[in-house]
């Protein structure tokens, strides 16, 4: 397997007046932040690029023309889609009209398969190079989905080291660029100031619960967290428990939330002592963080009959996958009550604890297996060394 570090600069070819246009594709929160960084670093090589796609409030305040919001897109479990599946053909009519009426030169997915595999092999057969960025968990499930990733992906960049040879072994032309999470800066506030400035007591830890960046999910996980709170707090009387909203979440989806609501964006995972988060990137972002976490997951009945059926994996949590051990307990549908994830994250407020020191030990191990930080940069170069090759 190559590291990130392989991938070598290219010099970004003179697109003259004909500045390139590029279509980014991201449906889900995680996949706006990246996609944001990302536009960032093509505009650095390419300042009259013109990008435009689908995502969030992130990348379009990076100059990202979007045809469809997170708002429409964030549908996540077999059932749900079903239920949304009028808007996404009509999407696709949309999204396909206008690789070619707006003669894009790159498409560039970000993970979000059920959307972004029919639009990779749309423009792959139109004649648009494809550069998948964050490649969707094959080897998770659907591993037919390799040969579909080899034959409509020019490029394949994936952020998690054991992909590249997975993905490789299948026939996809798969680059290890490093993940993007490296890249973000540290909070600038020390701890104390940053919790009067959000009216907690510096003197008191502070457990964030993280209930999900799409409102079916805070549906599911908001009063099972705060139930989880509530027991946390009858134990631990200075326990501080606040809720993570993401950027761009409308808070009226947490309508009747017990404990405060904080910007997740601010820091809240690098500052807070302990976490009880929503499976997906939040779990990684804080073995990152070296923040210990409980890890939760909750989907629709229905959904969750089918995805017991097709999923084999030995854990659903990113930064266990990452470190191929149960680094963080993780509770799943019937599983998680409130009284398992309160005695689960209890130890995690001791400072010296056990439980906490063998956490931030097995993070440390996944900081270190995913190098160091450029992701966006690197992507930016394999989208300039595809668009030099043209269309």
């Amino acid at each position: 397997m190559t590291g990130p570090a392989s991938i070598q600069a290219s010099a970004a070819p003179a697109f003259g007046a004909a500045a390139p246009t590029i279509f980014i594709s991201a449906g889900e929160e995680s996949g706006d932040l990246h996609g944001a960084a990302l536009a960032r670093a093509l505009r650095e090589r390419y300042p009259a690029a013109r990008l435009i796609g689908l995502g969030g409030a992130r990348m379009q305040a990076e100059g990202v023309q979007t045809l469809a919001g997170l708002d429409e897109l964030a549908v996540m479990g077999f059932v749900e889609v079903l239920k949304h599946l009028p808007f996404f053909i009509q999407l696709r009519k949309r999204v396909f009209a206008a690789l070619e009426a707006e003669r894009v030169d790159l498409v560039i997915p970000i993970d979000y398969p059920g959307f972004n595999l029919r639009l990779a092999r749309h423009a792959k057969a139109i004649g648009i190079p494809v550069l998948y960025y964050i490649a969707p968990q094959v080897w998770a499930w659907h591993k037919s989905r390799v040969r579909d990733l080899g034959r409509d992906a020019d490029e394949v960049a994936v952020v998690l080291p054991f992909e590249e040879d997975f993905l490789r072994k299948g026939g996809v032309n798969a680059k290890f660029v490093g993940h993007p999470l490296l890249d973000r800066a540290d909070p600038e506030l020390p701890r104390d100031e940053w919790a009067r400035s959000r009216g907690l007591d510096p003197d008191r830890p502070v457990l964030a619960l993280f209930p999900g960046s799409r409102a079916q999910e805070v549906g599911r996980h908001l009063d099972l967290f705060s139930a989880a709170a509530d027991l946390v707090v009858r134990r631990r009387p200075d326990a501080q428990p606040v809720i993570g909203v993401p950027g761009g979440m409308d808070r009226a989806v947490y309508a009747g939330a017990r404990w405060p609501l904080i910007d997740s964006a601010g820091g809240l995972l690098q500052y807070a002592a302990a976490a009880i988060a929503k499976s997906g990137t939040t779990t990684l972002e804080a073995g990152l963080a070296l923040t210990p976490l409980v890890v939760v997951y909750r989907m629709n009945a229905a959904s969750y009959a089918l995805a017991k059926r097709v999923v084999k994996v030995p854990h659903i949590a990113l930064a266990n996958l990452i470190a191929e051990d149960r680094v963080a307990p993780e509770f799943v549908q019937d599983a998680a009550t409130p009284q398992a994830l309160a005695d689960a994250v209890l130890p995690l407020l001791d400072a010296d604890s056990e439980e906490r020191r063998r956490m931030i030990a097995g993070f440390s191990r996944v900081r270190e297996r995913l190098g160091g930080p450029g992701a966006s940069r690197r992507v930016a170069e394999l989208a300039a060394e595809l668009l030099a090759k043209g269309r």
